[in-house]
Order: structure tokens, then C-alpha cells, then sequence
């Protein structure tokens, strides 16, 4: 299985041992555990044909399997997620889908993002309208919240924390299109050369050549700490991904005491502590050793001292063996 592969494999079974915690997605607003209870069992109705259990043994004769495989999904996915106290049918109309089998309801059956996210989306959408997923042409409107963001499965950075699950979550929304031909083909914009035929999905190992140990990096930052613009501490990450030229390349960026993953991965971790046991930024410890990111200034000073104090000492060393010497042969000349 190659490393991308196993990214996409790790990021339910990370999930799924998350616990289920009562919040909703539009603002973070707590939920009682009497609603979140009511919701679950309204939900189980769901379940009985759209899990594994359901398609293995369906509740009626003559349910098509092969549409319910499509759309199947396991309690212990979906109740972790962000969305995970909610009746499915608060996105799905109920008119559309309280009874089953299903007519072909279509996708005004289901609510868009914005219906519960207005304030969020007006805040993205001149972000997404500068990104390289709108401006090539006919792209933009191929793009919805859920062409990266699975609603049954998405768990914001804040609740999840753990870095290495952040980075298997976000990276798997990035590589799932770009790591896939067939995914790829459905957005790809006309090739630039030769109109009406798509644009070839580029190898992303190839692209990335320039990165020193590549697939390290894939498996400790996200796609979009170089490939969003620069963010200031305590905002959010924006929505305008950038393509290949203006990606930031710059080491430094990272790789520093001002490294920019206290901004990005590491948001909701700084503020629990800065700097411990003398190390900068050792809340990064807890997950990678980011050459640069993760120094401790008192240990370089000693380093630092040592070294000179070594080049010292064989500076005076030599130099003493030199007028040493030079006595010794002025003594026999005598």
C-alpha cells in the first residue's frame, strides 16, 4: 500500500475512536444529551438500510444494493463528525426522504452548506473566488463545500487536536482528487494546448521533487500550509489555494523560530504553552522534531561556546607548538 493509500485507509479508523462530542457544526453551540439521544434514534432508521448491516440484510424487498452501497454509512463514522448529533434529515428534507424506498429526489433533496453556514460563507467565498479551483475555467462552478469537506466524516481542528489526525484528515480531502485519475478527470479544466480535451492529472511526486524528504512532510503537514496564503495568529486559514507558483517553497517558513505551523497545524495547541524545559515551540515536540522549529536556544549557546572554545584551544595549541619549535631550532643553530 503506498503512503497516500495509507493516509485515505488511516483516517477513518482514526476517527472512528474519537469521541462523540455534543456540538453542533453552524456555531459550536452545545447540545443536551436528551436531543443528541433523539437524533441517534431517528438516525438508526437510516442506518437499517445505509450501513453494511442494512445492505447485508435490507429492511424490504427490492431495494437496489447497489445505489445503497454508494451511499452507505456506519454510526461509528458518522457520530464522531461535527454533524454527528444531527437527524439526517435535518439536511436531508424530510419530505424528500420520509418514506423509502427513495424516489429519485435529486440535489435540491439535499440543504446546502449555506443554509447553516451563511456568516462562515460569506466570509470564503472572495477567498474561494481567488483560489486555483475557480479561476481556470468552468472549475468554479463544478466546487461545492462538500468537494473537500465530507459533512459525515469532518471533525474541525479545534476538537480533533492531534496533529498527526489533522494532517491524515485535511491531506486525504486533497490527495482523494489529486492521487485519483478517475476523481481528478470529473474537475479537471480544459487543457490549455488542445481545447476541449481535459487537462491530465500531473504526478504530484514529480511536482514536489524539489522538497527534501517528501513523503515525510506528507505524513506531518497539510497540502495547505504551503498552499493557502499566509495567515496572522488567531485568524482563521483561508480559503484560496494556491497553484504550484505561488505555493510557498521557503524553508524558513517552518523550519524557524517564527515557524508558520504555530499559526496553521499547530493554531490550537500554542496557546497551551510557548516554550517548556528551555525548548521553542515545544508543544511541536509532542508530534515531530521540526529542525529549526523546535530549538533550544541555551543548548546552541553551549554548542555554540564549545565549538568556538575547541577552535580556540587548537588555534593556541598550534600557535604554541609554532614558537615552541622555532626555539628549539634557534637553540641548535646556537
Amino acid at each position: 500500500m503506498s503512503w497516500r493509500n495509507s493516509i485515505a485507509a488511516a483516517v477513518l479508523g482514526l476517527i472512528c475512536f474519537l469521541p462523540a462530542v455534543p456540538v453542533l457544526a453552524a456555531d459550536a453551540a452545545p447540545v443536551d444529551q436528551a436531543t443528541i439521544e433523539q437524533n441517534r434514534k431517528a438516525n438508526a432508521e437510516c442506518y437499517s438500510c445505509h450501513s453494511a448491516a442494512g445492505i447485508k440484510n435490507p429492511p424490504k424487498a427490492g431495494l437496489d444494493l447497489g445505489k445503497l452501497k454508494d451511499s452507505r454509512l456506519e454510526p461509528e463514522v458518522f457520530n464522531p463528525s461535527d454533524h454527528g448529533v444531527m437527524d439526517c434529515r435535518q439536511c436531508h428534507a424530510k419530505n424528500h426522504y420520509a418514506e423509502y424506498p427513495h424516489a429519485e429526489a435529486g440535489k435540491a433533496a439535499t440543504s446546502p452548506c449555506t443554509e447553516c453556514h451563511a456568516a462562515k460563507s460569506l466570509r470564503l467565498e472572495p477567498q474561494f473566488n481567488a483560489s486555483v479551483h475557480a479561476k481556470n475555467k468552468g472549475l468554479k462552478e463544478k466546487f461545492t463545500c462538500s468537494t473537500c469537506h465530507n459533512a459525515h466524516v469532518s471533525i474541525v481542528q479545534k476538537r480533533l487536536k492531534d496533529p498527526a489526525k489533522i494532517v491524515a484528515q485535511d491531506n486525504h480531502g486533497c490527495l482523494e482528487c489529486h492521487d485519483s485519475d478517475l476523481i481528478f478527470a470529473k474537475f479537471a479544466p480544459d487543457g490549455e494546448k488542445t481545447p476541449g480535451t481535459k487537462k491530465k492529472r500531473p504526478d504530484i511526486d514529480a511536482i514536489h521533487d524539489w522538497l527534501p524528504n517528501a513523503k515525510a512532510h506528507w505524513n506531518a503537514v497539510r497540502c495547505i500550509e504551503c498552499h493557502t496564503p499566509a495567515v496572522a495568529e488567531g485568524k482563521m486559514l483561508s480559503h484560496e489555494i494556491l497553484n504550484k507558483e505561488k505555493a510557498e517553497k521557503k524553508c524558513l517558513s517552518c523550519h524557524s523560530a517564527n515557524s508558520t505551523l504555530k499559526v496553521r497545524l499547530y493554531r490550537h495547541m500554542v496557546k497551551e504553552e510557548q516554550q517548556k524545559y528551555g525548548f521553542t515551540n515545544s508543544v511541536m515536540l509532542s508530534t515531530s522534531y521540526i529542525i529549526g522549529a523546535t530549538r533550544h536556544p541555551l543548548l546552541d549557546s553551549i554548542i555554540i561556546a564549545l565549538a568556538v572554545a575547541t577552535l580556540l584551544g587548537v588555534l593556541l595549541h598550534g600557535a604554541i607548538r609554532i614558537v615552541m619549535n622555532a626555539r628549539r631550532n634557534k637553540g641548535k643553530s646556537q
